[in-house]
């Protein structure tokens, strides 16, 4: 517990003890000990018998003051790193260098990290020390593990490890979320407040202004992504950068390529307003009285610019396909049957990832009436979904999560097509089994369900009929 002190030249149990064992007379020994090692103070002798007087313990009083001074000294360490004097590290270094053989009392300990945390460089030979005991790179500040992690990249890495495990198992339960709902999704917050969830807030912490903490970040993140192909890292990667840019870390924001997404706004979104435009024009001419309307049709195809920038870019292909979900959203039939066979071909296969599939079906409910119509059934399935989902399980799942909540809307002879087309392989995973068996007994069940009656129901209440008089009764009722 007193580990250190005689370093410093202080006494401690040990020394105690020794002058117990070979004096003659120990009160007189205590009483010497006593004077050498409690505060040098000479005008408090005449007050201690005083405190005596009133029980009070002489190491309750000296635990007092000390934890007064510590308190003082932890202020005055803050106050010297925040000023602007040319020697205010060599001063912290000198307090470093006298504190820290008592860096394992627990009394200590904080003035020592204190000293730690402000300096913006800490001695090689006492970051070793900090790294190979555990205890004490545990209560480190992060300040100070900043500059361990930085020559350390696989002691960096078991720290960031788990929050990355923890960022994709929150993303996945929400995607795959039995909640299908247009109100409650996976992008209901905004992204600012998707940037600031625990994750992102934590590793924003852990890299500061640090250049190097954040380039091993991105190469965890690239790692995992070639690995796994997993799209939340590439999501992690965006919100960690936008985290820094809110905080205005310029030192990183500034060389990170990533921070300014240029042909995009010349030559794509051009092309996306051209999309946008004839949706408006055609919305218009609808509009117009009869004798005022054109033979205007709503336009086929999309501009190639549009569709190449979709496969070739992936800034593109993001901003492409939220202003499909943005067209789903309103309802906009003739925009969705145009722009959903041009997502085929997207960047990377985004558009049947699993974050653009979720919100894409959720979207649909809102149209749900639409699906009895087969021209509409043909573009969303034979024209997007199905030209992948035999190579893509996620997407055979997306397929019958929708169809779960809209069965009862699709057009019969398509939805028995459906049937037979989306029957799990032998080799699939049971969650893909579970869906296809619910969505089964739901149509059996629909089955045995008779139809509602068109017509209206009987009121006959087994009353006979009544004649009633024409003439005015002359008997007052």
């Amino acid at each position: 517990m007193f580990a250190g002190l005689p370093e410093l030249g202080i006494a401690n149990g040990e020394d105690l003890k020794e002058t117990l064992t070979n004096c003659t007379e120990p009160l007189k020994a205590i009483d010497q000990f006593q004077m050498e090692n409690g505060i040098l103070l000479p005008t408090l002798q005449s007050a201690l018998p005083f405190l005596d007087l009133h029980g009070t313990p002489r190491l309750e009083f000296h635990q007092s003051v000390f934890d007064e001074l510590r308190d003082k000294l932890m202020e005055r360490v803050a106050t010297i790193a925040e000023g602007k004097e040319d020697d205010r590290y060599v001063k912290l270094e000198e307090l470093l260098e006298k504190s820290f053989p008592l860096v394992k009392m627990p009394s200590i300990q904080p003035v020592v990290m204190q000293v730690l945390k402000h300096l913006p460089k800490v001695p090689e030979k006492k970051l070793k020390l900090v790294m190979a005991d555990k205890e004490l790179y545990k209560v480190c500040a992060v300040q100070v593990k900043r500059q361990i992690w930085q020559d350390n990249q696989a002691l960096f890495g078991d720290e960031v490890s788990p929050l990355l495990k923890q960022y994709i198992v929150e993303k996945e339960a929400a995607l795959f979320s039995s909640d299908l709902s247009i109100l409650h999704n996976f992008f209901s917050s905004s992204p600012k407040a998707r940037r600031q969830g625990e994750v992102v807030l934590r590793l924003t912490q852990m890299i500061g202004k640090n250049v190097k903490l954040y380039d091993m970040v991105l190469q965890f993140l690239r790692t995992l992504f070639l690995r796994t192909r997993n799209v939340h890292y590439c999501t992690l990667r965006a919100e960690l950068l936008m985290s820094l840019h809110d905080l205005d870390i310029s030192e990183i924001c500034s060389v990170d390529p990533c921070h300014k997404d240029l042909e995009v706004v010349t030559r794509f979104l051009p092309a996306m307003m051209t999309v946008v435009v004839d949706d408006h024009t055609f919305i218009v001419e609808q509009k117009l009285p009869s004798e005022e309307k054109t033979s205007l049709s709503y336009p086929a195809a999309v501009p190639d610019v549009f569709s190449r920038y979709l496969q070739d870019n992936r800034v593109a292909c993001e901003m492409g396909l939220y202003y499909v979900l943005h067209i789903a959203k309103l309802r906009n039939k003739n925009a969705l049957q145009r722009l959903l066979p041009a997502l085929v071909d997207t960047y990377n296969d985004m558009a049947f990832g699993d974050i653009f599939l979720h919100l894409l079906t959720g979207h649909l409910t809102l149209l749900s009436d639409e699906f009895g119509s087969e021209e509409f059934c043909s573009v969303v399935f034979d024209g997007f979904l199905l030209t992948s989902f035999s190579s893509k399980e996620n997407v055979h799942r997306h397929i019958l999560r929708m169809l779960l909540h809209l069965h009862h809307k699709v057009l019969p002879s398509c939805l028995e097509t459906l049937m037979k087309t989306l029957e799990p392989p032998k080799q699939c995973s049971e969650p893909l089994k579970e869906l296809y068996s619910q969505l089964t007994e739901k149509l059996e069940a629909q089955k045995k369900t008779p139809p509602p009656s068109d017509e209206a129901p009987s009121l006959d209440l087994g009353l006979h009929p009544v004649s009633v008089p024409t003439s005015t009764p002359t008997t007052p009722v």
